[in-house]
């Protein structure tokens, strides 16, 4: 069998997401090399960490942390398109078995209850064929054993792409457009809010901003990445 896998990789080569280059039988999605290269954030063992500032004085989060640098034309930007625009999901799912293995290093996310997914509007969904930060979630709740929540924040209007917007644009375009159903399931409750990529924030702020509505919920965010200036 392994001959003919390796017989079919000459036509069909399984190629790293991150750097194109071929990938060794024993590796998976993303080349050994390019997981140790990476760039890491390490922001889930600091709690005042330059993301978790993006929030300060915006939304009441307990941390939030990027699993990777965003770097224009980096690597990480190249992995990021494939898995939303490439129809890819399975990186956002392998991404988020590595990330969870490591928040759970961390003291800051031991007490999660459950993990929630920035939610796309249906017809969004519907014609990308899936939420890729959903995805990520899929990844989070395998490795963290955590219950993953689709319902429970929903997308009510489809906003514009937030691609090349200001900051305030950013803001005013995805304004009020989160809504809640079955709030009272999170009562209580740790949320971890999770999406593909943090910019400025303004997206994640609106869903943590909704999701304060629900009595004693707590909230802590990650991503997958974190675009730097």
């Amino acid at each position: 069998m392994n001959y003919f896998q390796d017989f079919i990789s000459l036509f069909y080569p399984n190629n790293c997401v991150a750097c194109q280059n071929a990938l060794y039988r024993n590796e998976y999605i993303i080349c050994t090399s390019c997981l140790f290269h990476l760039p890491k954030t390490n922001y889930h063992l600091e709690k005042d960490n330059p993301i978790s500032k993006i929030f300060w004085g915006r939304s009441d989060i307990e941390i939030a942390a990027s699993f990777y640098f965003f770097i224009k034309a980096g690597k990480v930007q190249h992995l990021i398109h494939q898995l939303k625009y490439k129809g890819k999901k399975e990186i956002g799912i392998f991404i988020g078995e590595l990330y969870g293995k490591e928040l759970l290093k961390s003291e800051f996310f031991q007490n999660i209850d459950v993990i929630i997914p920035v939610p796309l509007h249906p017809k969004k969904e519907k014609k990308r064929g899936y939420n890729q930060s959903e995805m990520f979630g899929i990844g989070l709740s395998t490795s963290m054993q955590i219950p993953l929540d689709k319902t429970t924040l929903i997308r009510t209007y489809a906003s514009e792409t937030q691609t090349k917007k200001s900051r305030f644009k950013r803001w005013e375009n995805v304004n009020e457009i989160f809504d809640l159903q079955n709030a009272d399931l999170l009562e209580n409750k740790h949320t971890l809010l999770i999406d593909d990529v943090i910019t400025t924030g303004a997206t994640i702020e609106a869903c943590a901003n909704m999701l304060k509505k629900i009595k004693d919920v707590k909230i802590s965010i990650v991503s997958i990445a974190a675009a730097t200036k």
